[in-house]
């Protein structure tokens, strides 16, 4: 995330960022992400879920706090404003993300609701529940024992998440699971699942009602204290000296009538790299973004120009590039290996 400067925001930001986020009166409801809430509830009923119903609550970040059978939304997605901030200083979630995100935190919320993590089936399908939660996880890429919803192949991440998941991609209108999965491991999951809303679509969860870990209400820092708190960690790019490799990238004449600045080009294009780069690589999806952003601020430095007429190649090349640095580090811990 890049650093706020206070000076040089717009103005409609100067008030919001001197502000604790509690004084904001943020609410859920009328919000611009109560629609995507509404419609949550929606599929929930069109797959015969009549009594399931999990509470949402603003936050600090997505999230469903553990044993919680509740979905924590992040704060900034309830104003026009903040949202504004967050695409400018972040990547603000679009429609599509934000839904994803809603029916993963909905499976896990499932699983809260009615202690199906309890119960011999599940863990003999999904894995012990108690296993150990680690933030840096070694994916097998390509795995068919797992669906495939969130970037990263995150099904792989831990059995909590296998189901939370496999639950997203059930529920997700036309996702055409049954075709798409067809002689995969991972069915096994998905028609557990389906037994699953049939055997209990019409009873009332044990656990209708959960914790929150953190609300808006409870937020204390300010705005701007926020995005310098939870600017994502420095990862170790300082042995990465791109150069040559950028010149190779964008061998582009500045007196080339169409050329553009190549730092213009990869921040129009940085979001879409992003994803694919981390859908593809399962490598952790702060490591790519500070890769990036070195990546877009060095051809900056070195004054690299792009072609518009080649935005394609240079599209192509750019996220080979950045793969092959990200396996790299996956594999070596390492950018460049001596």
């Amino acid at each position: 995330m890049h650093n706020i400067d206070i000076a040089k925001t717009e103005p409609a930001y100067q008030d919001l960022l001197s502000r604790p986020i509690r004084e904001l009166g943020l609410k859920l409801e009328a919000s611009p992400v109560e629609r995507f809430v509404e419609q949550l509830y929606r599929e929930l009923e069109a797959k015969g879920l009549t009594k399931f119903r999990p509470a949402c609550y603003l936050t600090d970040e997505w999230g469903c706090p553990s044993g919680e059978p509740i979905i924590g939304i992040p704060f900034y997605l309830a104003n026009a404003a903040l949202a504004q901030l967050e695409e400018e200083t972040h990547d603000l979630e679009d429609a599509r993300e934000i839904m994803m995100y809603l029916r993963h935190e909905a499976g896990h919320a499932f699983t809260y609701a009615y202690k199906l993590h309890n119960s011999a089936e599940w863990k003999k399908i999904f894995g012990p529940f108690r296993r150990p939660y680690h933030d840096i996880y070694r994916p097998a890429p390509f795995s068919r024992d797992y669906v495939r919803h969130l970037p990263g192949w995150y099904a792989q991440k831990h059995p909590d998440e296998d189901f939370a998941e496999t639950f997203a991609v059930w529920l997700t209108p036309r996702s055409n699971w049954r075709k798409r999965y067809r002689g995969w491991g991972a069915m096994e999951k998905l028609l557990y699942l389906n037994r699953l809303a049939r055997k209990l679509g019409k009873s009332d969860p044990p656990r209708r009602r959960g914790q929150a870990d953190i609300t808006v209400d409870d937020m204390d820092t300010t705005v701007a204290e926020f995005y310098h708190q939870n600017r994502r960690e420095e990862v170790a790019v300082t042995e990465l000296t791109p150069d040559t490799d950028l010149r190779d990238i964008f061998p582009v004449s500045k007196r080339k009538k169409t050329a553009l600045p190549a730092h213009e080009f990869l921040h129009q294009h940085r979001k879409a790299v992003i994803d694919k780069v981390a859908q593809w690589t399962g490598a952790q999806r702060p490591l790519v973004k500070t890769l990036m952003d070195t990546i877009e601020k060095r051809a900056g430095e070195l004054d690299l120009r792009a072609d518009k007429t080649r935005g394609a190649e240079h599209l192509a090349e750019v996220t080979a590039y950045a793969t092959a640095l990200v396996m790299t580090y996956v594999t070596k811990g390492k950018f460049i290996q001596p």
